[in-house]
């Protein structure tokens, strides 16, 4: 099917969080959408499922989460821009597979709408507890990179950034946003299609018989092996050889492993992205992400009114974690404050990194609605004391 261009949307619009994912996707050249229906994220897949007819993609509806990470791991080495959508029970259910696309280093982005939990727990009111789940879910060794929006805008773009890192660092990346963002309507601007930056895939420059889907590249990033032009090649969620064939012992298992965790953790400084605020003279400094992120504002500004120097830093990737810029700050300030809808998961990481050099806060609670500023404000006076 051939796209109509007509169909294309440009401009400003006022669209929720959940649609402003789903037209991420389209502008990023995304072809296949997998998933099954799951609140509060089921709005994306929705207007995928009437959009893509529209522009020459398909949507299916699988039978649950599991068949539809599945199934966009293999649209993708099928030579397609491919993603997925969920919420917390539906997370948990993809963690499997997407160790699959990890092992199996697939391109493709995967949007987790996060709500309260744990199990069913508030499939209407959100939360921001999945955090650790999304860098730990699924078993093994390996590094994740996750993006937090914290607004329609930011959801657009973020879709969009996620298929470039995905398409460079050649793995699945996530989008951690959660019920309030992809609820919120909000004006979206959707810039013409010749201004969005895209990274295509990047295939073999080997003719067949002389390229292999794992073979070893000057950045640890194989190129991939393009479908029906004469390559043959075999990929597994095994341990496996360059070939992409088994090969079950302690060796193999390095290459493996350090390759999945050096594509990431040698290129940190280009993938993390952080958005700071009255750092330079801060005292304190608050960390948060997602819709956290729009929270803590009001309280910031009413302390540096009274005087309080402190700053903001929102976390645009979560994973990895910034652990470089934290521990700089942690010897110049006095504190520094988590703010997220949980008990703790990253706040765990920020100290970690502070490793006891300032007062290290959170300001947490299990979900169902965000923080109160005040508590925010009240967490700020009392670090500086």
């Amino acid at each position: 099917m051939k796209a109509d261009p007509s169909c294309v949307l440009t401009g400003a619009h006022y669209l929720d969080g959940n649609h402003a994912c789903a037209e991420g996707g389209i502008a990023a050249g995304c072809k296949f959408f997998a998933g099954y229906p799951i609140t509060p994220s089921t709005e994306i897949a929705e207007r995928v499922s009437q959009r893509f007819p529209l522009i020459g993609g398909v949507f299916i509806q699988m039978e649950d989460e599991l068949a539809s990470m599945n199934a966009i791991l293999g649209a993708s080495w099928g030579g397609v821009k491919t993603m997925s959508c969920t919420s917390g029970p539906g997370f948990s259910l993809m963690m499997e597979n997407f160790g699959l696309g990890i092992m199996l280093e697939t391109p493709c982005v995967l949007v987790n709408v996060q709500r309260g939990g744990p199990s069913t727990g508030l499939p209407t009111l959100p939360g921001q507890a999945d955090m650790m789940q999304a860098r730990w879910g699924s078993h093994g060794d390996y590094e994740v990179i996750a993006l937090a929006p914290d607004s329609p805008q930011e959801s657009f773009e973020l879709v969009i950034h996620a298929f470039n890192l995905s398409e460079k660092y050649r793995m699945p990346v996530l989008v951690m946003t959660d019920e309030c963002v992809g609820h919120m309507t909000e004006k979206v601007v959707i810039p013409p299609a010749e201004e969005i930056e895209l990274l295509e895939r990047r295939y073999t420059d080997k003719k067949p018989g002389e390229a292999w889907p794992y073979d070893p590249s000057e950045d640890g990033i194989s190129p991939m092996l393009p479908v029906g032009k004469g390559y043959k090649f075999h990929v597994t969620g095994l341990t496996h050889d360059n070939r992409g064939y088994p090969v079950i012992n302690a060796e193999a298992q390095e290459w493996n492993v350090r390759r999945l965790m050096d594509k990431v953790n040698k290129h940190v400084d280009d993938i993390i992205w952080l958005v700071e605020k009255d750092i330079e003279d801060a005292e304190v400094v608050v960390l948060a992400y997602g819709i956290s992120s729009r929270v803590v504002q009001p309280a910031i500004a009413r302390a540096r009114t009274e005087g309080i120097k402190v700053g903001q830093i929102k976390m645009v990737t979560v994973w990895p974690f910034p652990e470089k810029r934290v521990r700089e700050l942690a010897e110049k300030v006095k504190a520094m404050i988590m703010v997220e809808m949980n008990y703790g998961q990253v706040f765990l990481e920020m100290d970690r990194c502070i490793a006891g050099k300032c007062r290290s806060r959170l300001v947490g609670h299990a979900g169902g609605t965000v923080h109160n500023p005040f508590d925010v404000y009240n967490a700020i006076k009392e670090a500086v004391k």
